[in-house]
């Protein structure tokens, strides 16, 4: 559903006008609501359509609560789960808590991924790819059996 890349400017409220092409991929489902949490493995924010959001609601809920990982996951993830929706301008209120946990201040990167979508901070964001990026071309890091799979 969701992909691409798109340079926005979180406003001095902390709202973040989420660019059109993905409104109006919303809109075509009659969502008019995002729930954002933190990635428990980057400094990024995740932002669920609502739909898309319950069914892993519902992964997370079927986590044993035995399995201390688990708990975690469920702490991080659905402990910072919060809806947020969109106002007549097409903008969402991003989460003061979540903008400081992952440094996201104005400059802020959108990315599409296929059922959620990634803010980052710019800067983050740069960095960490350029890293990634390099990591791939020097062969210093394996490349996933899934990556490796794909033919590009």
């Amino acid at each position: 559903m969701f992909r691409g890349f798109n340079a926005v400017t979180i406003d001095a409220k902390g709202r973040l006008a989420v660019p059109a092409r993905f409104r109006e991929l919303l809109a075509a489902r009659n969502v008019d609501t995002l729930i954002m949490t933190i990635s428990p493995w980057d400094r990024c924010i995740w932002a669920y359509p609502l739909p898309e959001w319950e069914g892993i609601d519902s992964k997370l809920h079927a986590l044993p609560a035995a399995d201390p990982e688990a708990r975690m996951a469920k702490r991080v993830v659905l402990g910072h789960a919060t809806d947020c929706q969109f106002d007549a301008q097409g903008r969402v209120l991003v989460p003061q808590e979540l903008r400081d946990l992952v440094h996201i201040d104005r400059r802020t990167v959108v990315l599409g991924q296929g059922n959620k979508l990634e803010l980052w901070d710019d800067e983050s964001w740069q960095r960490r790819r350029g890293e990634w990026l390099q990591e791939v071309a020097s062969g210093s890091t394996p490349t996933s059996n899934v990556l490796a799979s794909l033919s590009l």
